[in-house]
This record gives structure tokens, C-alpha cells and sequence, in this order.
């Protein structure tokens, strides 16, 4: 338990730090100052009361600059620099650990570290060169997916090779040694758990959400997940497995696919908070950006009881431009909009999040509701 304000450092200055930023208003008492490290002169989290250093991610010495002004390091992306922050673990709490992000920033080695675990994982293999990559795409079955070990989101870096004519069409000078083999999951549903671990090791798990992604994007969250109880259970204790393999504390999000015949296998896991923890901002009572400061600050950890059936929609930016545009206002009961601060719109770019809520047990109602609300939900370039 905290006895004094700390100051609370955050890789990341992005929309997620922005909203661990505003938790901190919530937590006063033990919150003096936020600090962000972002790139992005301005950034979100600068906008809401962080203060900024401006650098990489993975800049030394902007890290070392945080470190210095901080009492504890987080982080809201896995672009750390890995190796400072384990040297610098020896003089600040940094939390999740280091070595927990070390493991996850590379998805090959996140899979190897998994399947020793014995958590379920699809099949998959590293690849060293473009006769390897040959060799083991016959092994595993088209069509396969070719994947980025580092630096991939919202569907960069992955590329899908339906046959080996696909294999001739790819560009040979790629360094096949920074990609990795993976079968493709057929799945039924996109699921996932938020799950909180604060430094006493207690542990919170929320709902078990759905996930519509839309062009490798995640577009829609309903929460809760329309799954059976049993599989929600089982999807779980899969998220408990993984982060008791893991270690640090904070807020992970375990992604998961259920499959046809009803399995369930891990995706990827974040070491944050996550896109599909947004809805907690109106669903819980806890949302996971007040848990993610609450595990690192040491205190109890929040109920995660979901207090109502919500639907999150991402607000996306226009294939059709780029440049300023018209923020989205919509003023209905129930729907709750969350703009970024982010003043260009590009193809496919966050820029806010829309929760729906339900007073009522009628996922039908909740549904036509999302539907309506979302024809609302077009981004328009501004002209002035």
C-alpha cells in the first residue's frame, strides 16, 4: 500500500495512456503526476494532464529521463526498450516485468513460451529461410499464415499464402528469420479476458468479451461474450494459466479463438490494457484503466463485476481521406462517446470509441440499438 503520491511513469503517450491518465484523477490520493514517453509532440495522454517527454518508445534515453522523474514504469505498448528497462528494474518498479515483455514482444518466441506452458496454442514454426519456409508450409497445410515476430498490430505484418503459388509471388529478399509459420485457426468467434494482477498477487478477471474485427481491425466488442457458460469458464481459467506464467503485475489481455469444434486456443497476449477493455469504461465497476494503476500501486484491486451489457464500436478513420475532420457527437441515452484528441483522420486510424449500454436483459434490444447508432458514425473531413 502506497504510504505517500507516487509519480507514475507510462511508455506510451497514445489514447490508452490518455485513459490511464484520466483513471488518475479517480486515485488522487496515492497519484501526484502521470509522465508519458511518446513520440508525438502533443500527444493524447499530453492532452488530458500528462506531462511529456517526447522520444521513441524505445529511446534510451528518454526512458532513462523517466525513470528518473518517475516512482513506478508502466507501459500501454510493447515498443519498450526491453533491454534498458531491465537494467533499470534494479532501481524502480516497473511493472509488468521487463521479462514478461521480452517474452511477448516476439510473437514466435509468445508461442513457445505458451505451448511450454501447456497452454493452448495452433500450430506453428520458426523459419529461417525460403526453403524452410517451403519445407514446413507443406507440413503444416495451405492455406497458412506468414507472420511478423516483432512490431505487428491490427493485422500489419501478417501475410496470408493460400498455396505454394503464393510462396514464388512473395518478395524473396524478405529476412525470413524476422517471420514465423502459423496455421490458420478456424474459428467460430474471436474472444477475450481482460485479467489484473496487482504486486500482492491477487488476481480480477472481467467478463468474457466477443471481437468482430473488421480488415484485420478490431470494429466491435460485445460484452458479455454470447458463448455458453461452460466455455466462458473454460476461457477463464486459460486466462489464469497464462498470467500466473508471467511476471510483474498489471492488466493483461489474453486473445483467443474458439473454434468449431468448440476448443479454445490463445491468439496473442497483451501486456496491457487492451482495445477490447474499453466497454469496462461504462460496463464495470472497475474500469481497466483504474485497475491497471490500481495492480501497480499496490492497492486492492476493483470489483470487475459487469454492470451492464454493453457494446463497444471503434470510430475509424475514413478510407477516403486524410486530414481534419468532424469529431462524432451523438447525445442519446445510454451511448457514451469517447474521442482520442486526435486532430488527422487516416485510413483505418483509432480515433475514438463508442459504448452502447443496456439497462435492460434483451440482448435483441442491445443489438438494434448498436445498429442504429452506428449508421450515426461517419467521419467527415472538416472544411473550412
Amino acid at each position: 500500500m502506497p504510504t505517500h503520491q507516487k509519480v507514475i511513469g507510462i511508455i506510451g503517450g497514445g489514447q490508452l495512456g490518455m485513459m490511464i491518465t484520466e483513471s488518475a484523477k479517480n486515485l488522487s490520493e496515492y497519484i501526484s503526476d502521470i509522465i508519458v514517453v511518446d513520440p508525438t509532440n502533443n500527444c493524447p495522454a499530453s492532452q488530458v494532464g500528462a506531462k511529456q517527454i517526447i522520444g521513441d518508445y524505445d529511446d534510451k534515453n528518454a526512458i532513462c529521463e523517466l525513470a528518473k522523474k518517475s516512482d513506478i514504469i508502466t507501459y500501454e505498448i510493447e515498443s519498450g526498450n526491453v533491454e534498458i528497462l531491465q537494467k533499470l528494474e534494479k532501481s524502480i518498479e516497473i511493472n509488468p516485468s521487463p521479462q514478461s515483455l521480452k517474452i511477448i514482444q516476439d510473437k514466435f518466441n509468445q508461442k513457445t513460451f505458451l505451448a511450454k506452458n501447456k497452454l493452448p496454442v495452433s500450430t506453428f514454426y520458426e523459419i529461417n529461410s525460403l526453403n524452410d519456409f517451403r519445407k514446413k508450409s507443406i507440413k503444416i497445410g495451405f492455406p497458412i499464415m506468414l507472420k511478423a515476430r516483432r512490431g505487428g498490430y491490427d493485422g500489419r505484418g501478417n501475410f496470408l499464402v493460400r498455396s505454394i503459388t503464393d510462396i514464388n509471388n512473395l518478395n524473396h529478399n524478405i529476412r525470413w528469420n524476422t517471420f514465423f509459420l502459423e496455421k490458420i485457426v478456424e474459428f467460430k468467434i474471436e474472444i477475450s479476458v481482460i485479467i489484473a494482477r496487482n504486486i500482492q498477487g491477487d488476481i480480477a478477471i472481467y467478463p468474457v468479451v466477443e471481437n468482430i474485427h473488421q480488415e484485420n481491425v478490431l470494429r466491435t466488442t460485445i460484452a458479455p461474450a454470447r458463448i455458453q457458460k461452460i466455455i466462458a469458464d473454460k476461457a477463464q481459467e486459460i486466462a489464469k494459466h497464462a498470467i500466473k506464467c508471467f511476471t510483474g503485475a498489471g492488466v493483461f489481455c489474453v486473445e483467443m479463438f474458439l473454434t468449431k469444434n468448440d476448443d479454445i486456443l490463445i491468439n496473442e497476449i497483451a501486456p496491457r490494457v487492451h482495445n477490447s477493455g474499453h466497454h469496462t469504461l461504462q460496463s464495470s465497476s472497475t474500469s481497466q484503466f483504474e485497475q491497471q494503476l490500481r495492480a501497480i500501486l499496490g492497492l486492492k484491486l476493483g470489483s470487475t463485476k459487469l454492470l451492464h451489457k454493453t457494446i463497444m464500436y471503434n470510430i475509424l478513420g475514413s478510407k477516403n481521406f486524410q486530414g481534419k475532420f468532424v469529431p462524432i457527437n451523438i447525445n442519446k441515452p445510454g451511448v457514451f462517446v469517447k474521442m482520442y484528441h486526435k486532430h488527422i483522420s487516416k485510413p483505418l486510424r483509432k480515433l475514438g470509441h463508442i459504448n452502447i449500454i443496456s439497462n435492460i436483459n434483451n440482448d435483441n434490444a442491445l443489438l438494434e440499438k448498436f445498429e442504429l447508432i452506428k449508421k450515426l458514425v461517419t467521419i467527415k473531413q472538416l472544411h473550412k
